[in-house]
């Protein structure tokens, strides 16, 4: 079945992007003296990964740049989002910078400068070396400062060309993920003794902003990945549960940055974060713009009283979902109603881009073309909530799909496909699917003022 027209009016000047990271595409993790990082210990923990698969050889794009540079600039881009691993360029976590390896991003942010399309990169996406992880990883707050050297060297060789970055790739995830619960790279299981990595994270990303600017950034933010928060009933126990989930994922990142404090945290029973003086007006003074990445909501419930946590994820009621089950509903008016949320709490807030939004559907490994709908579908009503936000007072700037490529989906190893594009992973063959050229089609349709913008298949090409 073919999904409903749905059209929006987006401003003039609306940017459009699509995004990767080094780690699920790259392949060849340690040529050119890359370094070992947190993500090779976790695919060698046995069970780790879903499917028993490592990232090599991913896309194979650490040797088929020039592939991804040509799907990038056929899309018509206005910005690639990219991410450089910390263990190529400093193996040890350490040191001046790997020659070799920055030689490679230099040749490919010219490859892209050239085929017109801005370079965007991510300087952490989730990818740590090894040594920096012994050495607490972010637990420890002196790794803030390693961190903002190693984003000086890479700005030192790249910034001459690049002036638009991300610091950090959804540091909530990293908390959660991977040191609260294990479910990801370093695979820690620390409950709410991970709380001290959100702040290690928000400082890292705020010392590294300053070595950015310093070699000339005109624009620095961090992408954090939000979800709207929806308590299962409609009592004060289920409640009280979904506040604390929404201050755990999204209030301790949000706060700090748009407002320049943390939540009360003690409200929750929680130690408050190792705060030093001066910390937090670094922080609330770090960011040009706000990245957010969407995928879905999360509906909650109150735990049982023994549980350690005082909530559990739930199904959504009612909502179709993606190839990741009911754990990812598709509830594109909960991205609206998140924007809306947070326009309200900061009037002030800086310019907004949606830094990665996408959905996985099954799809066969050997392909020639696919007929994607149920991405579109997606796609197309998410953009259509963001327009709603833009047209609400929200000033959203940039879209950003997930992803241009199907990828190694950390955890989930070979079984997601998130990609405009179909990847052979045995043969790197990469065919188009029909997402793409209906993004492509989009992002032409869209570059005339307050145009209203076809996003169904059907309509594009007609």
């Amino acid at each position: 079945m073919s999904p409903d027209p749905v059209r929006l009016v987006l401003p003039a000047g609306f940017r459009w992007s699509a995004a990767t990271s080094a780690l699920q595409i790259e392949g060849s993790p340690h040529a050119d003296g890359g370094g070992r990082s947190i993500w090779d210990d976790f695919i060698a923990t046995p069970g780790a990964v879903k499917d028993g698969s490592n990232a090599d050889p991913a896309c194979d794009s650490y040797r088929r740049a020039d592939a991804d540079v040509a799907l990038a600039s056929g899309l018509r881009l206005d910005r690639y989002r990219f991410s450089i691993p910390w263990a190529r360029v400093q193996p040890d976590g350490r040191g001046t910078g790997n020659t070799a390896a920055l030689d490679h991003y230099s040749r490919f942010v010219d490859a892209l400068l050239a085929a017109g399309v801005t370079p965007f990169p991510t300087l952490y996406h989730w990818e740590m070396p090894t040594a920096v992880e012994e050495d607490g990883g972010w637990l420890n707050r002196d790794n803030a400062e390693r961190f903002a050297e190693y984003a000086s060297i890479v700005a030192a060789r790249l910034g001459d060309r690049v002036a638009h970055w991300y610091t950090l790739n959804e540091p909530a995830m990293t908390t959660l993920q991977g040191y609260a619960t294990g479910a990801l790279a370093p695979g820690r299981q620390l409950l709410f003794d991970a709380l001290p990595t959100v702040h290690h994270q928000l400082l890292a990303h705020a010392r590294a902003a300053a070595a950015l600017r310093a070699q000339g950034a005109a624009q620095v933010g961090l992408v954090n990945n939000h979800t709207w928060v929806q308590p299962l009933h409609d009592t004060p126990e289920d409640q009280a549960a979904a506040l604390t989930y929404d201050t755990i994922h999204n209030g301790v990142f949000r706060e700090p940055l748009l407002a320049g404090v943390y939540p009360d945290l003690g409200a929750f029973g929680l130690p408050d974060m190792p705060l030093h003086e001066g910390d937090l007006a670094l922080i609330g003074s770090s960011i040009d713009f706000y990245g957010i990445n969407f995928y879905n909501p999360t509906t909650v419930t109150a735990a049982d009283p023994s549980s350690p946590i005082p909530f559990d994820i739930v199904p959504t009621p009612g909502a179709a979902v993606t190839g990741f089950g009911p754990e990812w509903p598709i509830v594109p008016e909960a991205l609206r109603d998140l924007l809306i949320d947070l326009q309200g709490r900061y009037p002030e807030m800086p310019a907004v881009i949606i830094g990665e939004n996408g959905a996985s559907f099954p799809e066969p490994e050997r392909a020639g073309r696919v007929d994607d709908k149920d991405r579109i579908d997606y796609l197309a009503r998410h953009i259509a909530a963001v327009a709603d936000a833009v047209a609400a007072g929200v000033p959203v700037e940039e879209y950003t799909v997930w992803s241009l490529l199907d990828n190694w989906e950390w955890a989930d190893g070979y079984t997601q496909r998130f990609g405009l594009v179909h990847v052979d992973f045995e043969s790197g063959e990469r065919t188009p699917k029909a997402s793409y050229d209906w993004y492509r089609d989009l992002i032409s349709s869209s570059r005339s003022e307050n145009v209203q913008i076809p996003t169904t298949q059907e309509e594009t090409t007609r």
